[in-house]
């Protein structure tokens, strides 16, 4: 199970949000490429960004921040605002290994699958935010009409390959994961599933390990308030798969 430390951007500070509220926000002073070396020196698999004021409004102004990171560390992810060629293509551009696809999933399947034909299927994922089942958008702030899983049926039939699947209400609340929830994902689809919120204690990473066809834990708030040690999570591997 591949380890993915968490950097959600904001005004070009590293936040953390109450489950995606911007008025409850953390910031954590450090510069970003701060967090991310520390991050990759304790063993990350792979950094995880979201750039959170694309996700809210579609200007990708952290850019050249991920540019930065990714200058000297790899691989890198990002998700936030990817609702045209141009984000994807600029993001790619600046060095990530992967982009992930959020709101456009929901509003356009063929955008997905169009994404997945010009740049490759590793290069693309599809972030599934969830609450009550229940697909979010637009950095959370709004509610959709389609199922979580209905959605990740339709996107595995696009191509996709990789799926990140938040709950919601778990994020930043540190109280565990939504394991059922998590759960009924793995049974609707096939692809690569990556798990995102409220992991809080070595014991969750330990209890998602157990999901056979789990390939990968998110890891945000814990890292930064200390709850878990990401080297300690990395010197348990062997515990962890």
């Amino acid at each position: 199970m591949l380890l993915f430390p968490a950097i959600d951007l904001m005004g070009g500070q590293v936040v953390r949000l109450r489950q995606g509220k911007p008025d409850q926000k953390t910031v954590y002073p450090a510069p970003p490429l701060a967090h991310a070396r520390r991050w990759q020196d304790e063993g990350a698999d792979w950094i995880h960004i979201v750039d959170l004021d694309a996700a809210f409004s579609g200007v990708h102004a952290n850019l050249e921040i991920v540019r930065g990171i990714t200058k000297l560390l790899t691989p890198v992810q990002l998700g936030g605002g990817m609702r045209s060629p141009e984000a994807v293509r600029n993001a790619l551009e600046a060095g990530v290994s992967r982009v992930v696809i959020g709101t456009r999933a929901v509003e356009s399947l063929s955008f997905v699958s169009d994404m997945v034909a010009e740049f490759g299927a590793d290069k693309v994922a599809v972030g599934i935010d969830a609450k009550d089942g229940m697909v979010s958008v637009k950095g959370w702030t709004e509610a959709s009409s389609i199922e979580a899983l209905e959605l990740a049926k339709q996107v595995e039939q696009a191509g996709v390959k990789t799926i990140i699947y938040t709950d919601i209400a778990t994020d930043g609340m540190m109280a565990g994961p939504n394991y059922k929830g998590l759960e009924r994902m793995l049974g609707a689809v096939r692809c690569q599933v990556i798990a995102s919120g409220g992991v809080s204690s070595l014991a969750d990473l330990q209890r998602l390990a157990q999901y056979p066809r789990i390939h990968g834990a998110i890891i945000g708030k814990a890292l930064y308030d200390n709850a878990i040690r990401l080297h300690d999570a990395v010197s348990n591997r062997n515990r962890l798969i």
